[in-house]
Protein backbone atom coordinates (compact mmCIF):
# COMPACT_ATOMS: atom_id res chain seq x y z
CA UNK A 1 0.00 0.00 0.00
CA UNK A 2 2.79 1.91 0.83
CA UNK A 3 3.63 1.71 -2.69
CA UNK A 4 0.49 4.32 -3.94
CA UNK A 5 1.26 6.66 -1.40
CA UNK A 6 5.17 6.99 -2.63
CA UNK A 7 3.35 7.44 -6.22
CA UNK A 8 0.98 10.22 -5.04
CA UNK A 9 4.13 12.11 -3.27
CA UNK A 10 6.41 12.13 -6.33
CA UNK A 11 3.23 13.20 -8.80
CA UNK A 12 3.06 16.26 -6.30
CA UNK A 13 6.77 16.73 -6.54
CA UNK A 14 7.08 16.43 -10.25
CA UNK A 15 4.07 19.37 -10.41
CA UNK A 16 6.06 21.61 -8.32
CA UNK A 17 5.47 20.95 -5.12
CA UNK A 18 7.53 21.79 -2.17
CA UNK A 19 6.37 19.37 -0.11
CA UNK A 20 3.90 16.46 -0.26
CA UNK A 21 2.79 13.65 2.19
CA UNK A 22 0.49 10.95 1.62
CA UNK A 23 -1.92 8.77 3.59
CA UNK A 24 -3.11 4.96 2.56
CA UNK A 25 -5.60 3.70 4.89
CA UNK A 26 -7.92 1.20 5.89
CA UNK A 27 -10.95 1.57 8.40
CA UNK A 28 -12.73 -1.34 10.01
CA UNK A 29 -15.91 -0.42 12.05
CA UNK A 30 -18.06 -3.31 14.03
CA UNK A 31 -20.76 -1.97 16.17
CA UNK A 32 -23.09 -4.21 18.01
CA UNK A 33 -26.20 -3.30 20.38
CA UNK A 34 -28.22 -5.40 22.66
CA UNK A 35 -31.49 -3.92 23.96
CA UNK A 36 -34.60 -5.54 25.74
CA UNK A 37 -33.19 -8.90 25.22
CA UNK A 38 -32.63 -8.22 21.42
CA UNK A 39 -29.82 -7.83 18.87
CA UNK A 40 -30.85 -4.09 18.31
CA UNK A 41 -27.68 -3.03 15.92
CA UNK A 42 -25.37 -5.49 14.23
CA UNK A 43 -23.44 -3.61 11.75
CA UNK A 44 -19.89 -3.56 10.20
CA UNK A 45 -18.32 -0.84 7.71
CA UNK A 46 -15.10 -1.02 5.79
CA UNK A 47 -13.13 2.25 3.81
CA UNK A 48 -9.94 2.33 1.96
CA UNK A 49 -8.72 5.62 0.55
CA UNK A 50 -5.45 7.87 -0.04
CA UNK A 51 -5.30 11.36 1.05
CA UNK A 52 -2.75 13.51 0.05
CA UNK A 53 -1.58 16.84 1.23
CA UNK A 54 0.50 18.91 -0.65
CA UNK A 55 2.63 22.36 0.05
CA UNK A 56 3.49 25.39 -2.69
CA UNK A 57 4.63 28.84 -2.29
CA UNK A 58 2.65 29.23 1.09
CA UNK A 59 -0.64 27.19 -0.28
CA UNK A 60 -1.76 24.23 1.24
CA UNK A 61 -4.18 21.58 -1.04
CA UNK A 62 -5.42 18.41 0.10
CA UNK A 63 -7.65 15.81 -2.06
CA UNK A 64 -8.62 12.42 -1.06
CA UNK A 65 -9.80 9.28 -3.52
CA UNK A 66 -11.19 5.75 -2.56
CA UNK A 67 -9.10 2.83 -3.46
CA UNK A 68 -10.28 -0.53 -5.03
CA UNK A 69 -6.51 -1.70 -4.31
CA UNK A 70 -3.15 -2.38 -4.69
CA UNK A 71 -2.94 -1.35 -8.31
CA UNK A 72 -4.98 1.75 -8.16
CA UNK A 73 -1.72 4.33 -9.49
CA UNK A 74 -4.36 6.33 -11.09
CA UNK A 75 -6.29 7.17 -8.30
CA UNK A 76 -3.37 8.30 -6.91
CA UNK A 77 -2.13 10.31 -9.56
CA UNK A 78 -5.25 12.06 -9.90
CA UNK A 79 -5.60 13.16 -5.94
CA UNK A 80 -2.02 14.13 -6.47
CA UNK A 81 -3.09 16.56 -9.44
CA UNK A 82 -6.15 17.94 -7.56
CA UNK A 83 -4.15 18.19 -4.15
CA UNK A 84 -1.20 20.61 -5.78
CA UNK A 85 -3.96 22.51 -7.97
CA UNK A 86 -5.62 23.36 -4.82
CA UNK A 87 -2.30 24.43 -3.19
CA UNK A 88 -1.12 26.55 -6.33
CA UNK A 89 -4.62 28.40 -6.40
CA UNK A 90 -4.73 29.00 -2.02
CA UNK A 91 -0.85 30.26 -2.88
CA UNK A 92 -1.72 33.72 -3.79
CA UNK A 93 -4.40 34.73 -0.59
CA UNK A 94 -1.06 33.99 1.50
CA UNK A 95 -0.11 37.19 2.49
CA UNK A 96 2.64 36.12 4.55
CA UNK A 97 3.52 32.61 3.71
CA UNK A 98 4.27 30.70 7.69
CA UNK A 99 7.00 27.83 7.05
CA UNK A 100 5.83 24.29 8.18
CA UNK A 101 7.98 23.21 10.88
CA UNK A 102 10.66 20.25 10.43
CA UNK A 103 10.43 16.68 11.23
CA UNK A 104 13.14 14.15 10.77
CA UNK A 105 11.86 11.65 7.83
CA UNK A 106 10.69 8.47 10.58
CA UNK A 107 10.56 4.87 9.94
CA UNK A 108 8.98 2.72 11.70
CA UNK A 109 5.57 0.64 12.62
CA UNK A 110 3.43 1.00 15.46
CA UNK A 111 0.76 -1.22 16.83
CA UNK A 112 -1.81 -0.63 19.50
CA UNK A 113 -0.58 -3.75 21.88
CA UNK A 114 -3.33 -6.17 22.43
CA UNK A 115 -3.42 -9.63 23.89
CA UNK A 116 -6.91 -10.65 22.15
CA UNK A 117 -7.71 -9.04 19.02
CA UNK A 118 -11.26 -8.76 18.89
CA UNK A 119 -11.87 -8.99 15.31
CA UNK A 120 -10.96 -12.23 16.04
CA UNK A 121 -13.10 -13.14 18.44
CA UNK A 122 -16.38 -15.04 16.83
CA UNK A 123 -19.39 -12.74 16.35
CA UNK A 124 -21.73 -15.23 18.32
CA UNK A 125 -19.14 -15.07 21.47
CA UNK A 126 -19.57 -11.16 21.55
CA UNK A 127 -23.46 -10.91 21.12
CA UNK A 128 -23.43 -13.38 23.91
CA UNK A 129 -21.59 -11.55 26.04
CA UNK A 130 -23.22 -9.10 26.08
CA UNK A 131 -26.79 -10.78 26.04
CA UNK A 132 -25.50 -11.68 29.35
CA UNK A 133 -24.67 -8.33 30.24
CA UNK A 134 -27.97 -6.81 29.09
CA UNK A 135 -29.79 -9.35 30.92
CA UNK A 136 -27.69 -8.65 34.35
CA UNK A 137 -30.05 -5.64 33.74
CA UNK A 138 -33.54 -7.10 34.08
CA UNK A 139 -35.18 -8.09 36.89
CA UNK A 140 -37.20 -4.56 38.51
CA UNK A 141 -40.44 -3.69 36.36
CA UNK A 142 -39.52 -0.34 36.71
CA UNK A 143 -36.22 -0.51 34.37
CA UNK A 144 -38.12 0.00 31.03
CA UNK A 145 -35.13 -0.04 28.72
CA UNK A 146 -31.70 -2.03 29.23
CA UNK A 147 -28.76 -1.31 26.97
CA UNK A 148 -25.28 -3.37 26.00
CA UNK A 149 -23.32 -1.66 23.43
CA UNK A 150 -19.78 -2.90 21.77
CA UNK A 151 -17.81 -0.92 19.54
CA UNK A 152 -14.57 -2.15 17.41
CA UNK A 153 -12.68 0.27 15.18
CA UNK A 154 -9.00 -0.59 13.41
CA UNK A 155 -7.30 1.85 11.42
CA UNK A 156 -4.34 0.09 9.48
CA UNK A 157 -2.65 3.32 7.22
CA UNK A 158 0.71 3.76 5.40
CA UNK A 159 2.02 7.19 5.57
CA UNK A 160 5.12 8.58 3.26
CA UNK A 161 6.41 12.24 2.73
CA UNK A 162 8.90 13.69 0.87
CA UNK A 163 10.73 14.43 3.56
CA UNK A 164 11.58 10.70 4.20
CA UNK A 165 8.87 10.01 6.27
CA UNK A 166 8.39 6.23 6.06
CA UNK A 167 5.70 4.51 9.03
CA UNK A 168 2.71 1.99 9.10
CA UNK A 169 0.40 1.73 12.29
CA UNK A 170 -2.16 -0.59 13.02
CA UNK A 171 -4.50 1.62 15.89
CA UNK A 172 -7.34 -0.37 17.32
CA UNK A 173 -9.88 0.99 19.62
CA UNK A 174 -12.40 -1.00 21.74
CA UNK A 175 -15.19 0.15 23.90
CA UNK A 176 -18.47 -1.34 26.03
CA UNK A 177 -20.59 -0.40 28.24
CA UNK A 178 -24.42 -0.86 30.04
CA UNK A 179 -27.23 1.22 30.53
CA UNK A 180 -30.26 1.31 32.00
CA UNK A 181 -33.44 3.32 32.31
CA UNK A 182 -36.13 3.28 34.42
CA UNK A 183 -39.57 4.77 35.09
CA UNK A 184 -40.98 5.30 38.75
CA UNK A 185 -42.43 8.22 40.97
CA UNK A 186 -42.99 10.42 37.54
CA UNK A 187 -39.27 10.00 36.99
CA UNK A 188 -37.27 9.10 33.90
CA UNK A 189 -33.91 8.09 35.24
CA UNK A 190 -30.71 6.71 33.10
CA UNK A 191 -28.03 4.92 35.06
CA UNK A 192 -24.50 3.76 33.17
CA UNK A 193 -21.78 1.48 33.70
CA UNK A 194 -18.61 2.23 33.75
CA UNK A 195 -19.31 5.77 31.45
CA UNK A 196 -22.13 7.27 29.59
CA UNK A 197 -22.54 6.97 25.78
CA UNK A 198 -21.43 3.67 25.45
CA UNK A 199 -19.23 3.29 27.77
CA UNK A 200 -15.60 3.19 27.95
CA UNK A 201 -13.13 3.17 25.93
CA UNK A 202 -9.10 2.12 24.99
CA UNK A 203 -6.37 1.69 22.71
CA UNK A 204 -6.51 -2.73 23.55
CA UNK A 205 -7.93 -5.40 22.79
CA UNK A 206 -11.19 -7.83 23.67
CA UNK A 207 -9.60 -8.17 27.01
CA UNK A 208 -10.94 -4.36 27.40
CA UNK A 209 -14.81 -5.65 27.62
CA UNK A 210 -13.69 -8.52 30.00
CA UNK A 211 -11.93 -7.07 32.42
CA UNK A 212 -14.78 -4.73 33.05
CA UNK A 213 -17.05 -7.68 33.70
CA UNK A 214 -20.20 -5.94 32.86
CA UNK A 215 -22.79 -8.43 33.67
CA UNK A 216 -21.53 -8.05 37.39
CA UNK A 217 -22.32 -4.50 37.52
CA UNK A 218 -25.69 -4.79 36.33
CA UNK A 219 -27.67 -5.60 39.40
CA UNK A 220 -26.47 -2.13 41.13
CA UNK A 221 -26.88 -0.19 37.91
CA UNK A 222 -29.90 -1.23 37.47
CA UNK A 223 -31.10 -0.40 41.28
CA UNK A 224 -29.48 2.71 40.81
CA UNK A 225 -31.15 4.04 37.72
CA UNK A 226 -34.89 3.06 40.02
CA UNK A 227 -33.61 4.63 43.54
CA UNK A 228 -32.45 7.82 41.42
CA UNK A 229 -36.15 8.04 39.94
CA UNK A 230 -37.47 8.21 43.76
CA UNK A 231 -34.36 10.37 45.22
CA UNK A 232 -34.49 14.07 45.38
CA UNK A 233 -33.09 16.44 43.19
CA UNK A 234 -29.76 17.74 43.94
CA UNK A 235 -30.74 21.26 45.98
CA UNK A 236 -29.06 24.55 45.02
CA UNK A 237 -26.39 26.74 46.51
CA UNK A 238 -22.67 26.67 47.43
CA UNK A 239 -21.19 23.67 48.50
CA UNK A 240 -17.68 21.67 47.46
CA UNK A 241 -18.08 19.12 44.92
CA UNK A 242 -16.14 15.90 44.35
CA UNK A 243 -15.46 14.87 40.62
CA UNK A 244 -15.60 10.82 39.98
CA UNK A 245 -13.00 10.18 37.41
CA UNK A 246 -15.45 8.91 34.84
CA UNK A 247 -16.88 12.79 34.73
CA UNK A 248 -13.78 14.97 35.79
CA UNK A 249 -13.04 13.35 32.75
CA UNK A 250 -15.34 15.22 30.52
CA UNK A 251 -14.16 18.01 32.18
CA UNK A 252 -10.77 18.04 31.55
CA UNK A 253 -11.50 17.27 27.68
CA UNK A 254 -14.28 20.79 27.76
CA UNK A 255 -12.37 23.34 29.98
CA UNK A 256 -8.67 22.40 29.22
CA UNK A 257 -8.43 20.08 26.38
CA UNK A 258 -10.17 22.13 24.16
CA UNK A 259 -9.24 25.56 24.88
CA UNK A 260 -5.80 24.36 24.48
CA UNK A 261 -6.04 23.57 20.70
CA UNK A 262 -3.33 26.23 19.47
CA UNK A 263 -5.55 26.59 16.33
CA UNK A 264 -8.62 27.73 18.45
CA UNK A 265 -6.49 30.32 20.66
CA UNK A 266 -5.21 31.61 17.89
CA UNK A 267 -8.82 32.28 15.81
CA UNK A 268 -9.24 29.67 13.14
CA UNK A 269 -11.66 27.42 14.60
CA UNK A 270 -14.74 30.28 15.48
CA UNK A 271 -16.70 29.78 12.57
CA UNK A 272 -17.77 26.32 14.03
CA UNK A 273 -16.25 25.29 17.37
CA UNK A 274 -15.07 28.39 18.96
CA UNK A 275 -11.99 30.58 20.31
CA UNK A 276 -10.34 29.88 23.71
CA UNK A 277 -9.16 32.25 26.01
CA UNK A 278 -6.40 30.78 26.65
CA UNK A 279 -4.53 33.18 23.97
CA UNK A 280 -0.86 33.10 23.26
CA UNK A 281 0.12 36.31 25.39
CA UNK A 282 -0.58 34.19 28.73
CA UNK A 283 1.26 31.10 28.02
CA UNK A 284 3.54 30.82 31.02
CA UNK A 285 1.61 33.59 33.30
CA UNK A 286 -1.69 32.67 33.51
CA UNK A 287 -2.55 31.23 36.34
CA UNK A 288 -4.78 28.03 35.06
CA UNK A 289 -5.38 26.14 38.23
CA UNK A 290 -4.17 25.79 42.25
CA UNK A 291 -0.59 24.47 42.25
CA UNK A 292 -2.02 20.36 43.20
CA UNK A 293 -2.93 21.04 39.51
CA UNK A 294 -1.01 19.31 36.67
CA UNK A 295 -2.15 18.50 33.58
CA UNK A 296 -0.26 16.39 30.87
CA UNK A 297 -0.06 15.17 27.09
CA UNK A 298 0.90 11.53 26.38
CA UNK A 299 0.44 10.46 23.11
CA UNK A 300 2.75 7.49 24.16
CA UNK A 301 -0.05 6.48 27.62
CA UNK A 302 -0.22 3.10 27.09
CA UNK A 303 -4.36 2.07 26.33
CA UNK A 304 -4.69 5.62 25.51
CA UNK A 305 -7.03 6.03 22.31
CA UNK A 306 -4.66 9.14 20.96
CA UNK A 307 -1.68 6.66 21.47
CA UNK A 308 0.36 6.11 18.13
CA UNK A 309 3.61 6.19 17.16
CA UNK A 310 2.96 9.37 14.63
CA UNK A 311 0.68 11.81 14.27
CA UNK A 312 -1.08 12.79 10.71
CA UNK A 313 1.88 14.70 9.80
CA UNK A 314 4.65 12.78 10.73
CA UNK A 315 5.54 13.77 14.07
CA UNK A 316 6.63 11.58 16.72
CA UNK A 317 4.33 11.01 19.80
CA UNK A 318 5.19 12.62 22.87
CA UNK A 319 4.95 13.73 26.33
CA UNK A 320 4.37 17.47 27.09
CA UNK A 321 3.19 19.81 29.86
CA UNK A 322 -0.25 21.76 29.06
CA UNK A 323 -0.85 22.97 33.48
CA UNK A 324 2.13 22.54 35.11
CA UNK A 325 1.54 23.54 39.15
CA UNK A 326 -0.98 25.15 38.02
CA UNK A 327 0.43 27.35 35.49
CA UNK A 328 -0.62 27.26 31.84
CA UNK A 329 2.67 26.02 29.77
CA UNK A 330 1.70 24.54 27.02
CA UNK A 331 -0.51 23.97 23.67
CA UNK A 332 -1.71 21.32 21.48
CA UNK A 333 0.30 22.44 18.16
CA UNK A 334 0.87 21.71 14.29
CA UNK A 335 3.33 21.80 11.91
CA UNK A 336 1.78 24.90 10.35
CA UNK A 337 1.40 26.51 13.41
CA UNK A 338 4.00 25.87 16.47
CA UNK A 339 6.54 28.90 15.04
CA UNK A 340 3.54 31.18 16.49
CA UNK A 341 4.13 30.60 20.00
CA UNK A 342 7.70 30.13 19.17
CA UNK A 343 8.41 26.31 19.03
CA UNK A 344 10.45 24.93 16.25
CA UNK A 345 8.71 21.69 16.40
CA UNK A 346 5.11 20.55 16.54
CA UNK A 347 3.82 18.61 19.42
CA UNK A 348 2.27 15.99 17.36
CA UNK A 349 -1.19 16.83 18.05
CA UNK A 350 -2.03 16.92 13.88
CA UNK A 351 -4.84 14.09 12.99
CA UNK A 352 -7.75 13.53 10.49
CA UNK A 353 -10.61 11.28 11.54
CA UNK A 354 -9.85 9.29 8.19
CA UNK A 355 -8.75 9.10 4.51
CA UNK A 356 -10.89 11.71 3.48
CA UNK A 357 -10.14 14.38 5.81
CA UNK A 358 -7.16 16.62 6.20
CA UNK A 359 -5.24 16.59 9.40
CA UNK A 360 -6.24 19.09 11.61
CA UNK A 361 -5.38 19.90 15.68
CA UNK A 362 -6.93 17.84 17.97
CA UNK A 363 -6.81 17.02 21.88
CA UNK A 364 -4.30 13.81 22.42
CA UNK A 365 -4.72 11.93 26.07
CA UNK A 366 -4.82 14.85 28.35
CA UNK A 367 -4.89 13.99 32.00
CA UNK A 368 -4.52 15.22 35.28
CA UNK A 369 -2.35 13.76 37.23
CA UNK A 370 -2.91 12.13 40.55
CA UNK A 371 -2.49 13.56 44.51
CA UNK A 372 -1.92 11.61 47.46
CA UNK A 373 -5.73 11.22 49.41
CA UNK A 374 -7.58 8.09 49.13
CA UNK A 375 -11.16 8.82 48.09
CA UNK A 376 -12.14 7.56 51.70
CA UNK A 377 -10.09 10.40 53.71
CA UNK A 378 -11.44 13.07 50.81
CA UNK A 379 -14.79 12.15 51.70
CA UNK A 380 -14.19 12.21 55.33
CA UNK A 381 -12.77 15.40 55.21
CA UNK A 382 -15.58 17.17 53.36
CA UNK A 383 -18.19 18.75 55.61
CA UNK A 384 -20.54 19.90 53.21
CA UNK A 385 -20.74 18.27 49.50
CA UNK A 386 -21.72 16.27 47.11
CA UNK A 387 -20.27 13.51 44.80
CA UNK A 388 -21.17 13.39 41.09
CA UNK A 389 -20.55 10.39 38.87
CA UNK A 390 -21.41 9.95 35.31
CA UNK A 391 -22.17 12.97 33.02
CA UNK A 392 -25.16 12.94 31.55
CA UNK A 393 -25.41 16.67 30.20
CA UNK A 394 -23.18 19.60 29.47
CA UNK A 395 -22.49 22.94 27.77
CA UNK A 396 -19.85 25.21 27.56
CA UNK A 397 -19.79 28.74 26.09
CA UNK A 398 -17.55 29.38 22.55
CA UNK A 399 -14.54 30.70 24.24
CA UNK A 400 -14.43 28.14 27.32
CA UNK A 401 -14.97 30.17 30.33
CA UNK A 402 -18.50 29.30 31.59
CA UNK A 403 -19.65 26.02 32.22
CA UNK A 404 -22.90 23.98 33.08
CA UNK A 405 -22.07 19.84 34.08
CA UNK A 406 -25.20 17.50 34.88
CA UNK A 407 -24.36 14.23 35.86
CA UNK A 408 -26.14 11.31 36.51
CA UNK A 409 -25.75 10.79 39.95
CA UNK A 410 -24.89 12.47 43.09
CA UNK A 411 -24.63 11.38 46.62
CA UNK A 412 -24.62 13.97 49.63
CA UNK A 413 -22.04 14.13 51.89
CA UNK A 414 -22.63 15.79 55.31
CA UNK A 415 -20.01 15.78 58.04
CA UNK A 416 -17.47 13.68 56.30
CA UNK A 417 -20.11 10.82 55.82
CA UNK A 418 -21.73 10.01 52.49
CA UNK A 419 -25.27 10.18 53.03
CA UNK A 420 -28.33 9.79 50.40
CA UNK A 421 -28.14 9.58 47.13
CA UNK A 422 -29.73 12.86 44.89
CA UNK A 423 -30.77 12.93 41.41
CA UNK A 424 -29.65 15.12 38.69
CA UNK A 425 -26.57 17.27 40.34
CA UNK A 426 -25.47 19.99 38.37
CA UNK A 427 -22.90 22.57 38.92
CA UNK A 428 -21.77 25.57 37.20
CA UNK A 429 -19.06 27.46 36.91
CA UNK A 430 -15.93 29.39 35.24
CA UNK A 431 -12.81 27.23 33.62
CA UNK A 432 -9.83 29.55 35.99
CA UNK A 433 -11.85 30.03 38.78
CA UNK A 434 -12.60 26.46 39.08
CA UNK A 435 -9.56 24.73 38.29
CA UNK A 436 -8.11 27.00 41.20
CA UNK A 437 -10.74 25.74 43.74
CA UNK A 438 -9.20 21.97 43.45
CA UNK A 439 -7.47 21.17 46.93
CA UNK A 440 -7.09 17.69 46.52
CA UNK A 441 -6.93 14.88 43.79
CA UNK A 442 -6.86 10.93 44.68
CA UNK A 443 -3.75 9.00 44.37
CA UNK A 444 -2.23 6.78 41.82
CA UNK A 445 -3.97 3.74 42.61
CA UNK A 446 -7.72 6.19 42.70
CA UNK A 447 -6.20 6.67 38.71
CA UNK A 448 -7.33 5.71 35.20
CA UNK A 449 -7.81 6.63 31.76
CA UNK A 450 -10.80 6.95 30.32
CA UNK A 451 -11.70 7.29 26.84
CA UNK A 452 -13.51 9.69 24.50
CA UNK A 453 -14.63 8.34 20.96
CA UNK A 454 -16.83 10.91 19.98
CA UNK A 455 -14.97 14.63 20.17
CA UNK A 456 -16.32 16.80 17.07
CA UNK A 457 -14.23 19.50 15.72
CA UNK A 458 -13.49 21.10 12.32
CA UNK A 459 -15.81 22.78 9.25
CA UNK A 460 -16.30 19.79 7.57
CA UNK A 461 -17.17 18.33 11.27
CA UNK A 462 -14.08 15.49 11.67
CA UNK A 463 -14.90 13.09 14.90
CA UNK A 464 -11.27 12.17 16.79
CA UNK A 465 -10.93 9.61 19.86
CA UNK A 466 -8.41 10.85 23.12
CA UNK A 467 -7.96 9.73 26.43
CA UNK A 468 -8.05 11.54 29.81
CA UNK A 469 -6.70 10.27 32.57
CA UNK A 470 -7.61 11.24 36.39
CA UNK A 471 -8.30 10.27 39.95
CA UNK A 472 -11.31 11.97 41.99
CA UNK A 473 -10.80 15.27 42.77
CA UNK A 474 -12.24 17.49 44.98
CA UNK A 475 -13.23 21.71 43.99
CA UNK A 476 -13.97 23.61 46.68
CA UNK A 477 -17.20 26.18 46.64
CA UNK A 478 -19.06 25.54 43.54
CA UNK A 479 -22.68 26.42 42.68
CA UNK A 480 -25.08 23.88 42.39
CA UNK A 481 -28.66 24.50 41.07
CA UNK A 482 -32.04 23.51 40.45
Amino acid sequence: MRDLARIAVEEALRLGASQADARVERVLVEELLVRNGELAMAQTREEFGLGISARLSGGQGFSAVPLQGRADREAALAAARKAVQAARELAPTCSSPRPFAPEPGHRGEFRTPLVIDPFRVPLAQKVEHLRAAEGSLAGRPEVVNREAALSLRREERWHVSSEGLDVHQDLLRTGAGIAATAVDAGQCERRSYPASFGGDFAGRGYEHVLEMDLAAHGPRVRDEAIALCRAPQCPGGVRDLILMGNQLMLQIHESVGHPTELDRALGAERDLAGGSFATPDQLGRLRYGSELVNLVCDSTAAGGLDTRGWDDEGVASGRWPIVERGLFVGYHTNRALCERIGEARSRGAARAESWYHPAIIRITNLSLMPGDWSLERLIADTEDGVVCDTVKTWSIDQQRVNFQFTTEAGWEIKQGKRTRLLRSPTYQGRTLDFWNSCDAICDASHWRLWGVPNCGKGNPMQVAEMSHGASPARFRRVLFVT
